[in-house]
């Protein structure tokens, strides 16, 4: 298989993986066992969605959102050989600080998993006097040291990009407030150092004629570098008169200054229509927060959370995707500009 758009990823022959549908319309399609991870996966856990993927060690390893009997949220490790059927270990993920004392957050939810040079960033949704985001980093999943929080509360969906741009970590995130927001465009800011973070901007605001995206958008996955931009696969809500309903697009933002969209889709390109994502603990959700990349085939392998209650499993290729969104592209406000007022 021949990619015309290249991804700037490392190749992964054994990326999970199955060929799109005989006679299916879309540019995603699901694996056909979804979903991959089911209720109840261990002791003590009602449910694991929402989660993060990366290959390890000619493997791959995971950090999981799971839902504790007590309802509360905490992360958890997962091993896979095939990133499709997992191994959870049965206690949460321990935090230390940068002296090595224990450093637990009060709860932690919607994870992102993204190696940065030479490092494995966790950055999660917590608790600080109020929803905040989490940072952690490790070097062997077996040391996880939690470092500052990012930003004063409310923010949520933070997605760090996988290399640095112009020096600086650059993160995504969407400024929001301590409910369950009804509202939120994404942003992006950078910092040298993971300490002081400035130079924020504006990405991408909720859908003005689009209804699936019309009252708030999140980052999903960690955006992927291609040849023609920073790939990015993101959530999109709409209120309805039965409750909100997630689903996902995808867009290409500027490689150098990825604060401009260069092209976004009208249409989601995913949307809560099997049992798994319109039943469960909160319905009618699709969420993803985690790709996998095989540069030599084009291949990608899409993780979303599956209504609050599974983890789901979509396959596309970037040729598909991209070609996709150039075609379905729509203007939103001012999200082709630099982002600054």
């Amino acid at each position: 298989m021949m990619s015309n758009v290249t991804m700037l990823t490392e190749n992964l022959p054994n990326i999970p993986w199955q060929d799109k549908p005989e006679g299916y319309v879309g540019p995603v399609w699901r694996y056909s066992e979804n979903p991959i991870v089911n209720r109840n996966p261990i002791p003590g856990v009602a449910r694991i969605f929402n989660s993060a993927v990366v290959p390890y060690e000619g493997a791959f390893i995971g950090v999981f959102r799971a839902e504790q009997n007590d309802g509360v949220p905490h992360l958890y490790l997962g091993r896979s050989k095939d990133a499709i059927h997992w191994e959870f270990e049965t206690e949460k993920i321990k935090m230390v600080n940068e002296s090595g004392e224990p450093y637990m957050p009060r709860y932690a939810y919607d994870p992102r998993l993204v190696k940065v040079e030479d490092a494995y960033y966790i950055i999660w949704c917590t608790d600080f006097y109020g929803a905040a985001l989490g940072l952690a980093k490790t070097t062997d999943f077996k040391t996880f040291v939690r470092l500052d929080n990012p930003f004063i509360p409310f923010n949520r969906n933070g997605v760090l990009f996988p290399r640095k741009i112009g020096g600086n970590f650059v993160l995504l995130s969407r400024p929001s407030d301590s409910g369950h927001t009804p509202f939120g465009d994404i942003f992006v800011s950078e910092s040298p150092d993971l300490v002081y973070w400035g130079k924020h901007k504006h990405v991408m605001t909720k859908g003005y004629n689009q209804w699936w995206q019309s009252l708030k958008i999140g980052g999903g996955a960690a955006p992927i570098e291609t040849s023609e931009g920073w790939l990015l696969f993101y959530h999109g809500v709409t209120g309805t008169c039965n409750g909100y309903v997630y689903s996902m697009g995808a867009a290409l933002l500027d490689i150098d200054n990825p604060s401009i969209v260069k092209y976004r889709t009208k249409d989601f390109i995913l949307t809560p229509e099997k049992w798994y994502e319109e039943t469960g603990f909160v319905q009618n959700v699709v969420f993803p927060c985690a790709a996998l990349t095989d540069a030599a085939s084009g291949k990608i392998a899409i993780y979303y959370g599956a209504a609050d209650s599974y983890v789901g499993l979509a396959f596309t290729t970037v040729d598909e995707i991209v070609t996709y969104i150039k075609e379905h592209h729509t203007e939103n406000g001012d999200d082709g500009t630099i982002g600054i007022i």
